[in-house]
């Protein structure tokens, strides 16, 4: 049944609080969103300023700047933890690159805990910074059984340990095994010096008998429950990644360096690997980054580059969750750089305590940066970052180097600008055909 629109006189004999609006007459209107974005405002949020330059809002019209730190005293954002999503080839490295580079300009200091392949380098060089590259046959080495010097120094260690055998392992440990992983590392730890990975391997083949019998059980008992733990460790140390993490560390991590990279590209495409390397790394940042240290006043970007390698490995997670919940405490952003987010199916099935990790990390981002995806990933993109209907059908028709920029109380679409200067965010210059 259709409804026709009162008459001016019967709209004056409506009762005041069911009254809207007499009818004025006039024909409809039509306009582009340019042009009635002057009458109405308020649908536009204004461009932000904060930070370091960015681009232009496309909406807006304006500059559009970005800074964890300057936005989180504003009020705009509850941390300053951020996730980056896009596909291959949408201008996500260009975006993290500048960003970092714009932010050492600006007094900020940014670390790359694990670069997979090697685009680093260039702008660390650029900027005075620090390149430690790690593989086979290289001289650098890193302890992962280095730690803060803090009151739960065995504590970090044995958390850190527990996370790369059991990414060695390829599952979680049993309560027997983390029992004798904690009484090895607490054998080595009773010299003065700083405890190794073939040190605590060898207490765990030849555990101490007295430990054994505080705990209720015989050597030999405390032996078979650290078996399979010596022969994941035994990877790190006579296998193919021995040389990497069974040593001092020899290049620590300097804090007042502007920009430190550790290049791993010579690990090739393995992933557990890349894994493994960047928790032992994670001993190497957490002593830099803990209270007291010189340069600690200084706000540091962590930025993780091809994170979605590192979904992979619950385990792994958990360590980047804990590292999530210090930024605030730190002064750390974290940069988190993913592919798309169907990789959280990796982690493991819906329900499952995996997932809730990848899940809950996500959840720690205030800020949501999406590049292009492709259509049959709108859904999952859209439910595991928050986006509005409107916001996901944007995804699919990005061009390159735009992102949608979700904030927790707005959202911008942004044209990434990049200077002709800043030749660094190059990574297709493998694939273009030099002219003759």
């Amino acid at each position: 049944m259709s409804r026709r629109r009162p008459t001016a006189t019967q709209v004056r004999h409506l009762p005041t609080r069911v009254r809207t609006w007499p009818p004025l007459g006039l024909p409809a209107h039509r306009a582009s969103s340019a042009t009635l974005s002057s009458a109405y405002p308020f649908l536009v949020p204004p461009s932000t300023g904060v930070g370091v330059p960015i681009g232009v809002d496309a909406l807006a019209g304006g500059a559009f700047g970005f800074d964890p730190w300057g936005l989180y005293n504003e009020g705009e954002l509850t941390n300053p933890n951020v996730v980056l999503v896009g596909v291959v080839g949408a201008g996500k490295s260009a975006l993290a690159k500048c960003l970092a580079y714009r932010s050492i300009a600006a007094g900020r200091r940014v670390y790359v805990p694990g670069d997979p392949k090697g685009e680093w380098s260039t702008l660390a060089r650029e900027v005075g910074g620090i390149v430690v590259r790690l593989g086979p046959g290289l001289p650098a080495r890193l302890n992962p059984l280095d730690a803060p010097a803090t009151a739960d120094a065995h504590g970090d260690r044995l958390r850190r340990v527990g996370a790369i055998t059991a990414t060695a392992l390829g599952r979680d440990l049993r309560p027997a095994e983390r029992s004798a992983l904690d009484a090895a590392l607490a054998l080595v730890e009773r010299d003065d010096q700083i405890p190794t990975l073939p040190l605590l391997v060898e207490a765990l083949t030849a555990p101490d008998e007295d430990e054994a019998r505080r705990d209720g059980l015989t050597r030999d008992q405390r032996t078979l429950d650290g078996t399979d733990l010596a022969h994941g460790l035994r990877r790190l140390v006579r296998g193919d990644l021995a040389g990497l993490f069974d040593g001092p560390t020899t290049d620590p991590l300097d804090p007042d360096a502007p920009l430190v990279v550790l290049d791993l590209s010579a690990l090739g495409a393995e992933d557990d690997a890349l894994a493994i390397a960047m928790t032992c790394a994670s001993g190497w940042l957490e002593a830099a980054l803990r209270p007291g240290n010189a340069g600690t006043t200084a706000k540091r970007w962590v930025i993780y580059d091809e994170a979605w390698r590192l979904m992979r490995q619950p385990a792994v997670i958990r360590r980047l969750q804990a590292q999530w919940k210090l930024a605030r405490a730190l002064g750390v952003a974290n940069l988190l750089v993913l592919h798309r987010l169907s990789d959280l199916d990796a982690v493991g099935p819906e329900g499952s305590e995996a997932r809730a990790l990848a899940a809950g990390l996500l959840a720690d981002c205030s800020t949501r940066i999406v590049y292009r995806q492709e259509s049959d990933q709108l859904s999952a993109t859209a439910a595991a970052l928050g986006l509005t209907r409107p916001e996901r059908d944007l995804l699919p028709a990005l061009p390159r180097g735009t992102g949608l920029w979700k904030l927790p109380r707005r959202s911008h679409v942004v044209h990434h600008l990049v200077h002709p200067l800043e030749t660094f965010v190059d990574t297709d210059h493998a694939m273009r055909e030099e002219a003759p």
